[in-house]
């Protein structure tokens, strides 16, 4: 039976962050984080990198003990206890409020379904009872690309394009799923950097006996551990693929904007750029290759490249299975998405069936261009490209349900193609590589 938050709260008054250790073995890195939700439940979380460098341990700690710090919050979550105290290092109140942004934006979905008000002041107590400070470092010249991986049109695009570059350039995966990985070996990179991390089965436990669990900000542990692997094999740039149709927001919950991508969002991109100078290494520089533009330009980019249609996979609930499952939004803009710009044989052939003729799926294609709720908590498209993306089908195909449904009932911003974000982050050279791909 669930828990409420009072009961959860007056049960675990304390969320402690006790420590972290850092051992290597056979040219691997391991973290292992020690949490405490008391009185009395521990949690031991693991990340294990690949590394045959010779870094020191003690130069590593300031992003160890960072990424400590990301990892506890799908910990924290369960009770969500007043107090989050750290006795593994120390931070400045700069931090202490950077970090506590992070839990409540990157936590407003989760609060949204779990009907929490995390408003009052006494909501999230972040306490120090440690006395140890980890310097940033600095690097020695590093360079080159550390590129982060997914198994989904993304990754397949920021891969086939940053070939062109003359950077060195390196795969970064963690717990891969098998599209993530035949997407980077199609890429044409043999040589792939894989990372696993190690989820305490107590916590999946705690959640099965009734407490609180949902998204977290996934993307932000991501940005912390690919400058974590960026120190261990020196590389400057650590690339992701986040799109500028993240910044989207979902709904307005206790008047914050809650975003199921907040942590794919500029926003984020932008505080974490600033807290890495400032507080890990000047010398890392993170962004998102794919930031100046829409997911529906990226996915006609994409169309381009027909080797990846038979092995990208971008549904959430059919990851591990390695398929669509043909039930949800995330399925829906995908099809919807793609049907612009390739063929209904092709998108068949993809998918495994007619999405259009799926009256379940139409009906979440009318929730992603807002003729119906709210948009899905989900990585899909905006309610505008979504239209686009279904006028532009209509034209193709004469789809006549979708006609009936969205023709007339929404406005159309034939733009969106053609659109390019100045607010982004990407060095000349990489929005030259990009520009070079918008007609």
């Amino acid at each position: 039976m669930p828990l409420t938050l009072k009961q959860l709260r007056k049960k675990h008054a304390r969320f402690v962050y006790e420590s972290f250790d850092i051992t290597k073995s056979k040219n691997t890195i391991h973290v292992q984080y020690l949490f405490k939700l008391e009185p009395n439940i521990f949690f031991k979380p693991k990340i294990s990198i690949p590394c045959d460098t010779k870094i020191s341990a003690e130069s590593l700690k300031v992003f160890a003990f960072n990424l400590g710090l990301v990892e506890s919050i799908s910990y924290w979550k369960a009770a969500c206890p007043k107090e989050f105290v750290i006795k593994a290092g120390f931070l400045t109140v700069e931090q202490i409020s950077w970090w506590r942004d992070l839990f409540i934006h990157g936590l407003g979905e989760f609060f949204y379904q779990n009907k929490i008000d995390f408003r009052p002041k006494d909501f999230l107590k972040i306490k120090l009872e440690s006395k140890t400070r980890f310097k940033k470092q600095d690097l020695k010249k590093p360079n080159g690309d550390l590129i982060l991986v997914g198994g989904g049109i993304d990754s397949a695009v920021t891969l086939e394009l940053l070939k062109k570059s003359k950077q060195k350039r390196e795969v970064f995966l963690l717990n891969p799923t098998r599209s993530a990985i035949e997407i980077a070996k199609l890429a044409g990179y043999t040589k792939l950097l894989i990372a696993t991390r190690e989820i305490d089965p107590k916590l999946l436990d705690l959640n099965s006996h009734g407490y609180l669990n949902g998204h977290t900000p996934f993307s932000a542990y991501l940005a912390f551990l690919g400058t974590l692997a960026a120190a261990l094999l020196n590389y400057q740039n650590v690339i992701v693929s986040n799109e500028r149709s993240a910044d989207e927001v979902n709904i307005r919950y206790h008047d914050m904007e809650v975003n199921h991508q907040y942590s794919k969002s500029t926003r984020f991109e932008k505080l974490f750029r600033n807290y890495c100078s400032k507080y890990l290494s000047a010398q890392i520089n993170y962004f998102s290759f794919l930031r100046p533009l829409y997911e529906l330009q990226v996915t006609k980019i994409f169309a381009r490249s027909p080797k990846y249609f038979g092995v990208f996979k971008s549904c959430n609930a059919g990851q591990k299975a390695n398929i669509w499952c043909g039930n949800c939004a995330k399925c829906a803009f995908s099809y919807l998405a793609l049907s612009p710009f390739i063929s209904r044989g092709q998108l068949i052939k993809i998918f495994g069936s007619d999405y259009f003729r799926n009256k379940h799926l139409v009906d979440h294609i009318n929730t992603l261009t807002g003729v119906t709720a709210n948009k899905p908590f989900d990585c899909v498209g905006t309610i505008a490209e979504s239209r686009l993306a279904a006028k532009l089908a209509i034209e193709q195909y004469g789809e006549k349900d979708l006609k009936k449904k969205i023709e007339g009932r929404v406005k159309m911003d034939s733009n969106i193609l053609n659109s390019w974000n100045k607010i982004n982050f990407l060095p000349a050279t990489y929005q030259n590589l990009l520009r070079k791909q918008m007609n």
